[in-house]
């Protein structure tokens, strides 16, 4: 399978980045080169914002509007250079490229992990595990397999980032306060200024089920408070069985569920109903504990109950490190997500026996292949596997691996394509300064036709 060829067509773009590189060169434009970039996406957490403005003085990069901490944080981190190594002395990228493709030559059986990379550079990695015998997780693998569970074996009502700027009016945070991985959600999504559909931006109610979550981005821009609803995220699915069960009209004797007011519950349940468009949103990575994807399960089928009423939709939120993205990429081209083997011969999608920890505890690989381009994501420690890290230069490994390679960053160092968190829309990254550092997809077509 070989979907959406359109997100790597690159020739319409290449010729107009020529043409615009060779106005650039002439005398009276090149004072054009000082101005600040407008418009850039950002590539760090995948709501992809696409309004930030960088400045970029002889490859050191400014966010001058628009940034949060953690894109200010990447965008502005001074570039740097190193050589590639094999175990921990440096080589050229020939030697490095030649050494990692006779280790898999006699590998048996390779993990291809972390996976942090843009579509490019995972239509690359496909093909190199399929020829190996590969595995295939991404280092968000768990989070992963708890959506893709409660997908597959109930489906769900879901929304997008677009639907809700513009429609919902009753937004509930399952487990998570999304600021920690997505700091300019409300900003982007919920305190917007402008609505086509729904109501005013700022009449939309908030409510959070969880503990210890920062619900202060939840009050509204004239001060409304959200509710917040202080609960064990692992008791979630007492709760929300809890909500169903008043939703068909059935009464409650119990006064409290998993610590929480019946009563508190009731009034929930009953604004829920009333919503014009509502949405309940949970992060799978936010619900580590075990069985968590019987939690989202619970989640979707109550979106399904709410459904009776008015209009309610679900999302989940995921996609950071370029995790939909492999996910997607992975799924178009194999027929399966993430964790699945080529050991067969053919692909073969297991979430439980293919997962990196799993993998690795038990030894059934004999080498690791880590891929991270986005940020410094160190690879497990595994003293008896030999380790190869594609990965930023500023990583700060805890065990020199037997190669380590430098990779360019999508949207940073080099174009790419990645797919937001809903995972509907794919959206173009753009270089912003020169690098001589390769791309995944690069390293990794090199490495393939060194086999």
């Amino acid at each position: 399978m070989d979907g959406l060829n359109y997100l790597t067509y690159q020739e319409p773009i290449d010729s107009i980045a020529e043409q615009r590189k060779a106005i650039m060169q002439q005398p009276k434009f090149r004072r054009l080169s000082t101005l600040p970039l407008i418009n850039v996406p950002c590539p760090f957490c995948s709501l992809l914002c696409d309004d930030l403005v960088i400045h970029n003085r002889a490859g050191q990069l400014r966010v001058e509007k628009h940034g949060c901490p953690k894109a200010i944080a990447e965008f502005e981190r001074p570039p740097t250079i190193c050589a590639p190594r094999i175990r921990g002395s440096d080589a050229t990228m020939e030697d490095a490229v030649a050494h990692i493709a006779s280790m898999l030559r006699a590998a048996k059986r390779p993990l291809y992990s972390g996976l942090g990379t843009d579509v490019a550079g995972m239509r690359a990695v496909l093909p190199l595990a399929e020829r190996t015998g590969g595995v295939l997780d991404h280092m968000h693998g768990e989070g992963i397999m708890r959506h893709t569970l409660a997908l597959q074996d109930s489906g769900w009502m879901s929304t997008t980032l677009t639907e809700i700027k513009n429609r919902a009016d009753l937004l509930i945070f399952v487990g998570t306060d999304v600021i920690h991985d997505y700091p300019r959600f409300f900003e982007r999504v919920v305190w917007n200024q402008h609505s086509l559909f729904g109501p005013k931006p700022e009449r939309r109610e908030i409510v959070y089920l969880g503990r210890q979550l920062n619900t202060a981005p939840g009050r509204s821009p004239k001060g409304r408070n959200p509710l917040h609803i202080d609960c064990d995220i692992r008791q979630l699915a007492q709760i929300i069985a809890l909500i169903r069960t008043l939703l068909k009209g059935n009464s409650i004797k119990a006064r409290r569920v998993a610590g929480v007011p019946t009563s508190v519950l009731w009034t929930l349940a009953e604004r829920m109903k009333n919503a014009r468009y509502g949405v309940l949103i949970w992060s799978p990575a936010s619900l580590d504990f075990p069985h968590a994807d019987i939690v989202i399960q619970v989640l979707c089928n109550l979106v399904t109950d709410l459904n009776n009423f008015t209009r309610f939709s679900g999302l989940s939120l995921g996609g950071n490190d370029g995790s939909v993205t492999a996910t997607n990429v992975c799924t178009w081209q194999s027929g399966y997500p993430l964790r699945t083997s080529f050991g067969r011969g053919y692909p073969e999608y297991d979430p439980w026996r293919y997962s990196t920890d799993r993998l690795l505890a038990h030894r059934a690989v004999d080498v690791l292949i880590w891929i991270s381009s986005f940020s410094a994501r160190i690879p497990p420690v595994v003293p008896k596997i030999p380790i190869v890290v594609l990965a930023v230069p500023h990583l700060k490994l805890r065990q020199e691996p037997e190669v380590f390679i430098p990779v360019a960053t999508p949207g940073v160092d080099h174009d790419g394509q990645l797919f937001r968190c809903d995972g509907v829309v794919a959206l173009s990254v753009r270089r912003l300064r020169n690098s001589p550092l390769p791309s995944v997809a690069k390293i990794v077509a090199a490495i393939y036709e060194s086999l």
